[in-house]
């Protein structure tokens, strides 16, 4: 693992496929080629992106104690995620959707990704960025959203 920490072989090749779909993807933007967002890597990249979230939004963002945050991505990879964060502010992950959420962020997949990984910054993408609710708060949430792992 880098700086010679111990992992599984599950984490390692879990990584592995991370890190050569995403580059895969940064090749085919670079030439003008899109595809393959649809692959097993783009349903582990999928995974291991919506595992940030709870810190993005809970720990990052700020968002207040009893809130939640809506995640709906369309596209080749589709979810619909909700990121609550509990009264000690701490935030976890579910598929239920929220009544009332303090935002909805809506966007495609390929641009989730880009996002994500770093790749783009909102600013740049906020034709591809459906906002609804605290504008403050989704601004916090998209300005914290590159979580490529190391």
């Amino acid at each position: 693992a880098p700086l010679g920490a111990e992992q599984t072989l599950e984490v390692a090749y879990r990584m592995r496929a991370f890190d050569v779909w995403v580059h895969e993807q940064d090749l085919r933007t670079a030439l003008g080629v899109p595809g393959n967002l649809d692959s097993p890597g783009a349903h582990v990249v999928r995974d291991v992106l919506l595992e940030a979230l709870p810190k993005v939004v809970a720990k990052d963002a700020g968002a207040p104690a009893s809130s939640a945050v809506v995640f709906d991505v369309t596209g080749p990879v589709e979810f619909l995620r909700t990121v609550r964060v509990d009264a000690e502010g701490r935030g976890s992950i579910d598929g239920a959707p929220s009544l009332g959420p303090a935002v909805t962020l809506a966007t495609d997949w390929e641009t989730y990704v880009r996002l994500a990984c770093g790749r783009v910054r909102a600013a740049d993408a906020a034709d591809r960025i459906k906002v609804e609710g605290d504008e403050r708060l989704a601004r916090a949430i998209l300005d914290n959203f590159a979580v490529t792992p190391n």
